[in-house]
Order: structure tokens, then C-alpha cells, then sequence
């Protein structure tokens, strides 16, 4: 039995006018386990001409009353945090553990944005000059959409919507067709809090959905996380019909591990960093750079480690690393080890041929650990988002930041060394965006902004926070003075300044 997953817009699930299908599959089990509807180009008309509709009311309501409507969601997704986990789970499959930390994430978002009145108070000057005063206010930009990937397919809409919605926009959400359930669950939850109808839609489909999203007269802006390619194809195709776009792509992230590093600590949270959620996660720690006599110190102490992580089901009990989302994702990750090996990197750990029993036809590659890897392989060049971790090999600090500010993406990193001065040193000088000192996944708290550099993020303004709240909104300044009567001086040509006055 499969289960049909509909469309959520202006307030109720429908089947939309499109006729097409998609399986969605248990990656753990490669069984389908629902049917997705595919929405057409009369949904995607549906769903703008609703969320515009409800724009025009949205933005009138008190922000006292949105944010009890924000309170209240938070409640219900708290409360709701099993069932959630349980549907990541089912169709991602990373373990159930790591979904409920993903919607706890998630939840930190929705509380930050539970104090959006603190966030869109403006300025104000007074006597700016002689009876002029002076202030500035923020206000929502209209309907705007997210376009959110299958690896969180919880924690990334929630990065996107509660800030959009809070300062009063409305959202349509276009998830991942991999695993669109989720988006449902979090669509009536946004409905039992009591937001209007129209404020947030979920529309499902591929290309010709989101080609609808960049284009459409009616949609002022986009938020998106996936690919760098699609990030930039995004990001050009939203800008060039006059939307306001923040594209999140891929990631190449380094730990640097210094000789003077715990090496115990290093290896326990590169082991988590590099498997963890099967290695599917912008944030992962795909390269560890081993300084001097750190590599095989290092290395040595994560083999024995990967050798322990329990690969299986995710709703598992005991289960560490649960399958990658398809098949292809599989054959691609295995091949990208295949060619690594045959150019000359050494296996320290190979999870290429890794079957679960009972659990024979999921998608399941082990932990893998590729030493002695080199610039040009694919295993380096290549976001691999699966469970390998790359070993290269350098003598000292500046060749491994070298080697980082090379990679075209700059989204994560991380150091591991006990040493203050290498530590301020390696923050100054990687051109990165997000840094750990001895912190492997460094996602910032809700309250600072997600984003990286160079092919990791096209657009100025980072994810949630500060930065999300300024993505979403738009600035005014409004100048004025009501002069007495009596005291109305004459116009002037030139131009005026403060000091006329």
C-alpha cells in the first residue's frame, strides 16, 4: 500500500490538475511507499494567485497577532517532533535520532522568528534639521518562495518560512520530490495554529515547477538549497526576471587537524562529522587535511572508529548510519571510490559492498576512508555527499589553507589543534563562511546567519537570523515636517542639505 501525498494550497490538500506521479521510496527497504502528485502549470497558478491573495491581508495583521500565531506553531511542531522524525526517517532515511535533532534545528528558527517585533523595529531621528524629522521601517517583500533539498527536508523550510511569514510575507514551499511528506505535516500544523489560508502552500514537482517559481510575474522572491549548479542556474534565472534571490549550493568541507590536536577528540567527531546521516549534509566534513605527523596518528584512531558505526534502518534501535536517499546516489558514490582507488589512493576503509540483512535491496554504503588522496581526483573535486572521507596530507598550516581558499567551494571548515594563535590564525585567513575551532559542523545558532562563500551561496544575504529577516524585507525612509503656518520658508533649486535648516 502506498499513500497518495497531495498538494497543500490556499488552506486544503488537493490532487491539483496535473495527471503525473512520482513513487517515493523507503531508501532503507527500496520499497515505494507513496505516490507524489506532480503538480502542472494550472497548480503552479493556483498556488501564486492564492499566496498573492492572501499577501494583501497577511501584512495588515498586528505583528502581536502573527507572532501568537508563530508561538503557537512552535508548540505544535515540538509536540510533534516524533511524528516528524518518523516521516524524515521513512523517506531520507537518516537515523531517528539525527531527525529529531534536524527538527530540533529547526524549532530554534521558529523561536527566533517568535521575536520578529524586536527584529523590524526601525530607526528614528528626530530634528534631523530644523523641524524635519527622519525615520526608517521594513516591510514585507510579498509572496515568496523556498525551494528546499531531500537531505533536511524538515530543518531547511523551517530555516525559510517562519522568518518569511513572521515579517509578513506569505510562502509557497516547493519540497523535495524525494521526501514531500514532511512539507504536508508542517503545512497543517501552519493551518491548526491558525494561520490564514494562502499564507503558506506547498506545491510538489521538478523543473517545471521551480522554472514556474523563477518566472512567475507574482513571485518577488526565492530561497533555495540544493547543488551549486542549480544554485547558480536559480539565482541567474530569479535575478534576470527581477526576483530577490539567496541560492545555498554545494560544499567541499576541510577539517584541518594539527599535530598538537587530541587526536582522540579529532577522530570521534570526524567519524561523526564524514557518516553521519550517511554523509548527506552541506555541513559534512568530507576532507580531513592531516598537518605533519597528525595523518596517520589521526587516521588510525577513525578507521577503528568507522569499523563500529552500525549501519541499518534508521528506526532501528542501535543503528548509527542509516542508507543514502537512492540508488543512483549508490552507484554514483561507489563509483566516485572505484575510480579513487584505481588511481592509486589507498582504501583504509571501504564500504562499498556493505549489505544489511534483512535490508537487502536498500541503498546502504558503509563508512569509507580514502588516504593519500590527491587534487585532481574526483573523490576530492566533487561534492560526494555520502559517507567517504578524504585524506590529504600537508606540511604545514599555510599549505592547508592554501589548499582550502583553492577549492571552489567555501561553504564550511573547521580546525582541530589546541594551539590559540593557529586557531586565529586559520579563522582570519580561509575564505569560508562558517568556521569551527575544534567543532566539526559549525551551523550557527539561529540568532547568527547560514551561509558560505564563493560556489557555496549566490546572492548577498546569508540564511535565517539577521541576515533572513533583511532577505525578506524591504527598507523605507520616510523624511517629513508639518511646519506652523507662519514659519514655511521658500522652496529652493539647490539641492538641500541639514545644514540649510
Amino acid at each position: 500500500m502506498t499513500t497518495e501525498i497531495l498538494h497543500f494550497i490556499d488552506g486544503q490538500e488537493v490532487a491539483g490538475a496535473g495527471e503525473d506521479r512520482q513513487d517515493v521510496f523507503n531508501p532503507a527497504t527500496g520499497q515505494a511507499t507513496g505516490s507524489l502528485h506532480i503538480g502542472s502549470p494550472e497548480d503552479l497558478q493556483a498556488a501564486v494567485a492564492a499566496a498573492k491573495k492572501a499577501a494583501e491581508s497577511w501584512n495588515d495583521i498586528s505583528i502581536a497577532k502573527r507572532t501568537a500565531i508563530l508561538f503557537k506553531f512552535r508548540e505544535l511542531v515540538h509536540a510533534h517532533t516524533d511524528e516528524l522524525a518518523e516521516i524524515i526517517t521513512s523517506e531520507h532515511g537518516k537515523v531517528f535520532s539525527d531527525a529529531k535533532g534536524e527538527v530540533g534545528r529547526g524549532l530554534e528558527v521558529v523561536e527566533f522568528a517568535c521575536g520578529i517585533s524586536e527584529h523590524l523595529k526601525g530607526e528614528f531621528s528626530e530634528q534631523a534639521s530644523t523641524g524635519i524629522d527622519v525615520y526608517s521601517f521594513r516591510q514585507p517583500l510579498g509572496v515568496v518562495a523556498g525551494i528546499t533539498p531531500f537531505n533536511f527536508p524538515v530543518m531547511v523550510p523551517l530555516w525559510m518560512a517562519p522568518v518569511a511569514i513572521a515579517a509578513g510575507n506569505t510562502f509557497i514551499l516547493k519540497p523535495s520530490e524525494r521526501d514531500p511528506s514532511a512539507a504536508m505535516l508542517l503545512a497543517r500544523l501552519w493551518k491548526e495554529a491558525g494561520l490564514p489560508d494562502g499564507v503558506f502552500n506547498v506545491l510538489h514537482g521538478g523543473k517545471e515547477m521551480v522554472d514556474g517559481l523563477l518566472t512567475h510575474e507574482d513571485v518577488d522572491a526565492i530561497s533555495f538549497v540544493g547543488s551549486t549548479p542549480i544554485a547558480k542556474y536559480v539565482y541567474e534565472t530569479g535575478t534576470r526576471n527581477g526576483k530577490r534571490v539567496q541560492a545555498l549550493g554545494g560544499a567541499k568541507n576541510h577539517a584541518v587537524i594539527m599535530p598538537d590536536a587530541d587526536m582522540d577528540n579529532a577522530a570521534e567527531h570526524l567519524n561523526a562529522a564524514a557518516f553521519g546521516s550517511a554523509g548527506e549534509r552541506c555541513m559534512a566534513i568530507s576532507v580531513a587535511v592531516a598537518v605533519g605527523d597528525a595523518a596517520d596518528r589521526v587516521i588510525e584512531k577513525v578507521k577503528a572508529l568507522g569499523e563500529g558505526v552500525t549501519v541499518g534502518n534508521g528506526m532501528e534501535k542501535g543503528s548509527d548510519m542509516g542508507p543514502v536517499i537512492t540508488p543512483q546516489a549508490k552507484e554514483r558514490i561507489t563509483r566516485i571510490i572505484t575510480e579513487a582507488e584505481q588511481d592509486g589512493a589507498a582504501l583504509v576503509l571501504d564500504g562499498r559492498d556493505l549489505v544489511v540483512p534483512g535490508h537487502e535491496e536498500g541503498f546502504f554504503v558503509g563508512p569509507t576512508i580514502i588516504d593519500q588522496g590527491r587534487h585532481e581526483m574526483a573523490a576530492y573535486e566533487e561534492e560526494i555527499f555520502g559517507p567517504v572521507l578524504v585524506v590529504l596530507r600537508v606540511d604545514s598550516l599555510e599549505e592547508a589553507i592554501n589548499l582550502i581558499n583553492a577549492n571552489p567551494y567555501g561553504n564550511g571548515t573547521a580546525i582541530f589543534t589546541q594551539n590559540g594563535a593557529a586557531a586565529r590564525t586559520f579563522q582570519r585567513k580561509v575564505t569560508v563562511g562558517m568556521i569551527g575551532v575544534n567543532v566539526p559542523i559549525p551551523v550557527p545558532v539561529a540568532w547568527h546567519s547560514f551561509g558560505g562563500w564563493k560556489n557555496s551561496l549566490f546572492g548577498d544575504l546569508h540564511i535565517y537570523g539577521p541576515d533572513g529577516i533583511r532577505f525578506y524585507t524591504r527598507g523605507k525612509v520616510v523624511t517629513q515636517r508639518f511646519p506652523e503656518p507662519e514659519s514655511i520658508s521658500g522652496a529652493s533649486f539647490n539641492m538641500p542639505t541639514s545644514g540649510d535648516h
